[in-house]
């Protein structure tokens, strides 16, 4: 138990899902099992509300999908009717109504803004407002978008720190590839590639979808873990390809441990709005060779030629070559996989993140 417990409130007023939602899910449930008061704050229509709910950790629900005076009004209630030390908002539109209510209330109350992506910021006096004076303290998810935020938005340097979301490395870790594909339905000769993402046009679904066109191998499949606003899309570029027999699309999974430990390569060929993805991080813990971008911060996480591939962004045949070298070479995967677990456990273990978050919590709320 922390000797003094710290009250801290999570907003999210996003009603999409994705890595942002399970990284607020899993540093509350840390938190919590460290002794302090953590509740989430969030639209009641969000899948992080159940989510949260399902988990045990206490959410309240309040209409923040916009910023309009009646969501303000209800922010302006709630802060005064929960005594918190930190809000740790994590969208821009409950970022605004939480930095302007928490000004109006009786006492103080401090805000730490969570940047996740490296979506464009604008770059205007209301912007630098929000970042520089509306929050006590900014995290982002990689160093490149804290890079961003002090040289293209004039956030002082020791306003921003970098904390990588962390990854139960316990539980993503390899397992019997053979068993898994047994119990998947997938074939047990192919050479399995899986994505798991939400599918939206930045993840870059369609260019590897692409690549695996340009492959042309009857001995390779591709596993799509995920849901999303451009499925339509990507099921339609696969029957136009002709791909079906060679992809599969799996849908939402609950559990995604053993899709990756059934497959050979993971890739996520992102061309926009990204930190250090989870799905990337929780593939390398499972000893998978990775295939990228360096968009956002992947870089930190994927080393080129040693944890795995980086390739351009939007370019299919780059994809393509870096399939093709690692589905003919099982001794590279191998390499490339092991010295990504490696990685992850040195520098994203959840723990990692876990005390870090703490300390900036007990930083500003001191």
């Amino acid at each position: 138990m922390p000797d003094t417990p710290l009250r801290i409130a999570h907003s999210e007023s996003s009603c999409g899902w994705g890595g942002q939602e399970i990284r607020i899910l899993n540093e509350s449930q840390g938190m919590l099992e460290r002794g302090h008061d953590v509740r989430l704050v969030c639209p009641r229509e969000a899948p992080i509300y159940s989510a949260a709910r399902d988990r045990g950790i206490p959410v309240h629900a309040l209409d923040i999908r916009r910023t309009r005076f009646e969501g303000l009004k209800q922010v302006r209630r709630w802060l005064n009717e929960n005594p918190v030390d930190v809000v740790n908002t994590h969208s821009s539109t409950d970022s605004w109504l939480f930095a302007v209510a928490a000004r109006t209330v009786r006492r103080s109350i401090q805000i730490l803004r969570t940047r996740h992506i490296s979506a464009p910021i604008p770059r205007n006096p209301l912007s630098h407002w929000l970042y520089a004076r509306g929050a006590r303290m900014v995290v982002t998810t990689g160093r490149r978008l804290r890079d961003s935020l002090v040289e293209h938005h004039r956030i002082p340097s020791d306003h921003v720190m970098s904390v990588p979301t962390g990854i139960d490395t316990n539980r993503f870790q390899p397992g019997d590839r053979l068993s898994r594909r047994r119990e998947l339905g997938l074939p047990a000769d192919h050479t399995i590639i899986a994505i798991v993402a939400t599918i939206r046009s930045w993840k870059g679904h369609e260019y590897l979808i692409d690549a695996l066109h340009r492959l042309n191998r009857d001995d390779v499949t591709l596993v799509i873990v995920g849901d999303g606003p451009v499925r339509d899309r990507v099921e339609d570029q696969i029957a136009r390809l002709q791909l079906r027999d060679y992809v599969r699309m799996v849908g939402q999974q609950d559990d995604v441990v053993p899709w990756l430990q059934a497959a050979d390569i993971f890739a996520l060929p992102s061309y926009a709005n990204e930190g250090v993805p989870q799905g990337i991080l929780q593939a390398m813990s499972c000893e998978l060779p990775v295939i990228s971008t360096t968009v956002g911060s992947i870089d930190e996480a994927v080393i080129d030629n040693q944890t795995g591939i980086l390739v351009e962004t939007r370019h299919a045949a780059a994809i393509e070559q870096a399939l093709r070298r690692l589905a003919d070479d099982p001794a590279l995967r191998a390499q490339f996989g092991a010295a990504g677990r490696g990685r992850v456990i040195e520098l994203f273990d959840i723990h990692h993140m876990l005390d870090r978050m703490e300390a900036i919590f007990q930083r500003i709320a001191a």
